[in-house]
């Protein structure tokens, strides 16, 4: 898979060294910044890999910040985009069979980078079955697209 992998400066570090990993386990990683420990916002980075992943330019994405929160809230305004706040191995899992989530997010200052490896791993070797979960999704992006045609721009 092409993943797309984004932070900002309060994660850079665990970013690095979750580009490497991804690598080993076999799969392409696209990398959005931030590029060092100098402060960055987070929104653009989340807004970047969000819309790469409903123009199929990258298969999922995996964004880190301080908490984890900022990138998920700022990937989830995307329309289209389920992300996900992981911090351990059953949420990961979960977050893709029960959600089809095509963004996991992580924060740098609440796990360590062993865990959070183990998260990515787990996140990315799950798969979305359908079934139940299918028309759950669906309904999700039903309400969507009703809110967006009620949105005023």
């Amino acid at each position: 898979m092409k993943i797309g992998l984004g932070s900002d400066h309060n994660a850079f570090e665990m970013k690095e060294s979750l580009s490497e990993y991804i690598k080993e386990l076999g799969h392409e990683v696209v990398d959005y910044g931030c590029k060092s420990c100098v402060e960055v916002d987070y929104p653009e980075v989340a807004f970047e890999v969000a819309v790469d992943i409903n123009d199929n330019k990258i298969d999922r994405g995996v964004l880190v910040c301080g908490t984890g929160i900022g990138v998920a809230i700022a990937a989830g305004k995307v329309p289209g985009i389920r992300a996900a706040l992981c911090h351990d191995t059953y949420s990961a899992e979960r977050a893709q069979k029960s959600n089809n989530a095509q963004v996991l997010t992580m924060g740098a200052k609440v796990i360590g980078i062993e865990l959070a490896k183990q998260v990515v791993k787990t996140y990315l070797e799950s798969e979305f079955p359908g079934g139940n979960s299918a028309r759950k999704v669906q309904q999700i992006i039903d309400k969507e697209q009703e809110f967006l045609k009620g949105a005023s721009v």
